[in-house]
C-alpha cells in the first residue's frame, strides 16, 4: 500500500493504516502488537449513544471504540482510557489523523485510579472490551501488550464494574461490555453487586449450530431488575461467508472481509 506524505508522518515502523469503511475514517495498527477484533466492532453496534451524551471507553487500546461510536452516533464527546502508553499514543495519532481531536480524548491511566483521573465527572455511557481471561488462565502470550489486553493482569472485572458504577450518572447511566459466555454467571452477579443492573443481553455464535463465543451486555446504574435477552447474532452462514447482519454492521458488500477481524 502506498501512503501520501501526511500518512507517512503519522505512521511508525511496522504500523499500517486500516480503512474503517465509515465516514472515511482510518485507524493505525501494528500487526506485531495487539490489534482490535470483531468483538470491538460488534460492541460499537450494540452500544446505544444518544445525541449530546458523553462516553468513556475503558481499556480503549487502539481507540477503535471511540472512533466507531463517534462515526455511528451523535454523542457530544468521547474519552478513551488506556493504561499502556504505547497503545494510547497510537490511538491519539489515529484521532488526529481523522481530525477528531475536538470530539475524542485519549487519556493514559489506570481504571483503578479513575476517580482521580476524572474527579466528580459523570458519563452517560461507559463501554469496555476488557481482558477475558482470569490471571494466567489459558494460553499466555509473551508479548506484554497482548498479554495485558487478554488477561486480567492489571485490572479485573471487579475493578471495571466498581469504578464504572462511580462514574455513571445515577439512575440512567448505561454500561456496555463484550465478554465471553463462560464467565456469564459471574458477570451478571458482579454487575448487580456493583449497582449496575443487567438490562439487555445478546449472545454471538460463530455458526447457527455452534455454541456462543461472545456475549454483549447492557446494564444501567441503579435500575430495577429486568433483563431482555435478544435474538442470537450469527456471524457466518457457512465457511468464509458472513451473514447479512454482520455485513450490515460492517457496511460490506457480499464476500468482503470485515476490517480488523481475526477468525473467531
Amino acid at each position: 500500500m502506498v501512503y501520501g506524505d501526511m500518512e507517512m508522518e503519522i505512521l511508525r515502523e511496522g504500523e499500517r493504516l486500516d480503512d474503517l469503511q465509515i465516514k472515511g475514517y482510518e485507524i493505525i495498527q501494528s500487526p506485531g502488537k495487539f490489534c482490535y477484533g470483531m468483538d470491538a466492532v460488534l460492541l460499537s453496534d450494540f452500544a446505544k449513544v444518544k445525541a449530546g451524551e458523553t462516553v468513556l471507553d475503558i481499556g480503549t487500546g487502539t481507540g477503535i471504540l471511540p472512533i466507531l461510536l463517534e462515526a455511528k452516533s451523535r454523542g457530544a464527546h468521547f474519552t478513551g482510557l488506556e493504561i499502556q502508553e504505547e497503545s494510547a499514543e497510537m490511538a491519539r495519532r489515529s484521532v488526529l489523523h481523522n481530525r477528531l481531536d475536538e470530539k475524542i480524548d485519549i487519556v493514559t491511566g489506570d481504571i483503578k485510579e479513575a476517580m482521580k483521573i476524572f474527579p466528580k465527572k459523570f458519563f452517560d455511557v461507559i463501554t469496555t472490551n476488557p481482558p477475558y481471561m482470569i490471571g494466567e488462565h489459558g494460553l499466555t502470550n509473551q508479548n506484554d501488550s497482548i498479554r495485558i489486553a487478554r488477561h486480567e493482569v492489571l485490572c479485573d472485572l471487579d475493578d471495571i464494574l466498581r469504578e464504572s458504577a462511580k462514574m455513571l450518572h445515577p439512575g440512567k447511566g448505561r454500561f456496555y461490555m463484550v465478554h465471553r459466555p463462560f464467565r456469564l454467571a459471574e458477570i451478571l452477579m458482579k454487575m448487580s453487586q456493583h449497582g449496575i443492573e443487567p438490562k439487555r443481553m445478546r449472545l454471538v455464535h460463530p455458526y447457527v449450530d455452534k455454541e456462543p463465543n461472545m456475549v454483549l451486555i447492557e446494564g444501567v446504574r441503579g435500575s430495577k431488575p429486568r433483563m431482555t435477552v435478544e435474538a442470537p447474532l450469527i456471524v457466518y452462514e457457512k465457511e468464509h461467508i458472513y451473514t447479512q447482519e454482520i455485513e450490515k454492521i460492517y457496511g460490506l458488500d457480499q464476500g468482503d472481509r470485515p476490517y480488523g477481524t481475526r477468525r473467531l
